[in-house]
C-alpha cells in the first residue's frame, strides 16, 4: 500500500492525484502481516467528540463518516510538505489492502494552494486539470461540470466514471470549493448513484457545535 502512496506524493499534482491514483491502487495493495498497530485510546477526547464526525474549522465544514469505515488519513498525509496543502480526510468502506469484487467506496477531502495553478481565478478553472488527470487514469467525464450550491456555499461539481468490469463501474463525484486562496476538493467514490448521493449527504458547511456534556 505504501508504494501506491509514494507514487502519489512524487507526482507534480500530488493532492489532485489522490482521488484517482490512490484509489486505483486499492485493488493492488497486499495485506501486511499483523495489520497496522492501534493507537492508544484517548478516553478524555472520546467522551467529548463524535469519532464519526470530522470537523474542519479552517474551511467551516464537517463530514459525517459512515459507521464502520476505515480511516487512512494519516497514511495519505505521510510525506506531505507543510504549507502546500494536503489530505484532510481519507476514509474507506473497507481496508484499502483488502481486495473485493465491488467498488471500495471512499471519501477523500484535500486542499491545494490556488497559487499552484497560474491564472486560476474561480473554482471552475480547476475543472480542466481535474478532468485531464481523471481521463489519464481511465475515467470518463459524465457530462459537463456545473455550479452547485450546498448550504449557501458555491461549489463546482464534476462527475466521472470508470468501468472496472462488465458489471462493476466506479463512480466519482468531485466538488470543488475555492476559498482563502485554497482549493478544497471533496471526492466521493461509490459503485452506484444512490450510494454516491448518500455519501454526499454527509457533507455540511458550518462547523457543528460540540455535544453538550
Amino acid at each position: 500500500m505504501r508504494n501506491c502512496f509514494e507514487r502519489i506524493q512524487q507526482s507534480g499534482a500530488a493532492v489532485l492525484a489522490l482521488a484517482f491514483l490512490g484509489l486505483s491502487c486499492l485493488g493492488q495493495a497486499q495485506t501486511k502481516p499483523g495489520g497496522a498497530a492501534k493507537e492508544p485510546a484517548k478516553p478524555a477526547t472520546a467522551a467529548k467528540e463524535d469519532p464519526q464526525l470530522y470537523r474542519n474549522s479552517s474551511f467551516a465544514f464537517r463530514y459525517q463518516i459512515p459507521y464502520g469505515w476505515v480511516d487512512r488519513t494519516k497514511e495519505m498525509q505521510d510525506g506531505e510538505e507543510p504549507g502546500k496543502g494536503g489530505v484532510l480526510l481519507a476514509v474507506f468502506e473497507r481496508p484499502p489492502e483488502a481486495t473485493g469484487g465491488t467498488v471500495n467506496s471512499a471519501v477523500v477531502i484535500a486542499t491545494e494552494s490556488a497559487a499552484s495553478y497560474p491564472g486560476l481565478k474561480k473554482a471552475e478553472d480547476y475543472v480542466g486539470p481535474l478532468t485531464e488527470l481523471a481521463t489519464g487514469r481511465g475515467f470518463k467525464a459524465e457530462g459537463e461540470a456545473y455550479p452547485l450550491e450546498v448550504e449557501s456555499r458555491q461549489l463546482v461539481r464534476a462527475d466521472f466514471s470508470k468501468a472496472l468490469s462488465e458489471k462493476v463501474t466506479m463512480r466519482q463525484c468531485t466538488l470543488v470549493l475555492l476559498t482563502k486562496g485554497q482549493i478544497v476538493s471533496f471526492t466521493f467514490i461509490a459503485g452506484g448513484e444512490d450510494e454516491l448521493d448518500n455519501l454526499m449527504d454527509g457533507l455540511h458547511f458550518g462547523v457543528a457545535k460540540a455535544a453538550a456534556r
